[in-house]
């Protein structure tokens, strides 16, 4: 059986500023809305080191645009959870590295399109649910010793990490489409 990389997933935060009476204040609080406002989510990504991996991997993909629009539940692997891959399943690793159509089915695969904070993700595992991806194919949901756990191996190690578009679930495998799963 395939195993499964952790998707870490970041969350969508929205601020809203209350400007004060001065002609000063508005611009003191439009600065500090700026500075507080979380980028995209490829833009909250690429600021952690933890996703550099999946990052270029977006990139080489040409998803970087798609994943910086709409309201989106990521499930993120970190590097390491790609490192594993590596390790555990070269074939598949080299297949999704090398194959920009199999890269884009296993990315895809991490994301929702809606986003889906953490007491939610936590609502659905607890009823086993099945949520559909955006590559088409489903992931299915548990809770094991209070942590979400996607396909019955990888474990939501950070949840709701906020971006404008969405949240990210950070996870310690890389999950891979039943569909690509290779014996």
């Amino acid at each position: 059986m395939k195993r499964f990389l952790t998707l870490g997933v970041a969350v969508g935060l929205a601020v809203g500023i209350i400007a004060a009476g001065s002609a000063a204040a508005p611009a003191k609080h439009t600065a500090r809305a700026k500075a507080a406002a979380p980028g995209t989510i490829v833009q909250v990504a690429a600021a952690s080191p933890q996703f550099s991996t999946l990052v270029a991997l977006v990139k080489q993909a040409g998803l970087a645009g798609a994943l910086s629009k709409g309201s989106l539940t990521v499930f993120a692997p970190t590097n390491a959870a790609f490192a594993y891959l590596k390790a555990h399943d070269p074939a598949t690793y080299k297949a999704a590295t090398t194959s920009t159509a199999v890269l884009k089915k296993v990315l895809t695969y991490h994301v929702l399109g809606t986003k889906i904070l953490a007491p939610a993700a936590i609502a659905a595992a607890k009823s086993g649910a099945k949520v559909a991806t955006l590559e088409g194919e489903k992931i299915t949901l548990s809770l094991v010793g209070g942590k979400i756990h996607l396909n019955g191996s990888a474990t939501v190690v950070t949840p709701n990490v906020l971006a404008s578009n969405g949240v990210i679930h950070v996870i310690n495998r890389v999950l891979v489409p039943p569909s690509l799963a290779m014996h």
